[in-house]
């Protein structure tokens, strides 16, 4: 067991920022092209994180004219270059799936720390 620890330990990402459901976050992705490699941001809210470890995934959603758009994200990716939060987002359920029948933009009220409000 003090093997699977160590091992899952070392490939466990500690770069990228804590966020939590409801933040809008940017996340930018290697896109390979033929032999070019580039990367490509995908801005949304997050609306789930699932699993934990290694094998934590988060979800992202955007509205990209007019149809929605879900892309999941593994958290401990080499593919990953960086995760940016844009807004913190306030939202009462850790799964908001609602957001998905909206049709127009989500509007999610701005979370406030503890620290900011003192």
């Amino acid at each position: 067991m003090n093997l699977v620890e160590k091992i899952t330990k070392d490939q466990i990402r500690t770069d990228i920022p804590e966020f939590r459901v409801g933040d809008t976050v940017v996340v930018g992705y290697h896109i390979k092209e033929g032999n070019k490699e580039r990367v490509q941001d995908f801005e949304g809210i997050v609306i789930a994180i699932k699993n934990s470890g290694v094998a934590k995934n988060f979800i992202v959603r955007k509205i990209s004219a007019g149809v929605g758009v879900e892309k999941t994200y593994p958290m401990n990716s080499p593919k990953i270059a960086y995760v940016k939060v844009v807004r913190k987002g306030k939202v009462r359920q850790a799964r908001p799936y609602y957001l998905r029948s909206l049709v127009s933009k989500p509007r999610i009220k701005e979370r406030r720390d503890k620290e900011l409000s003192k």
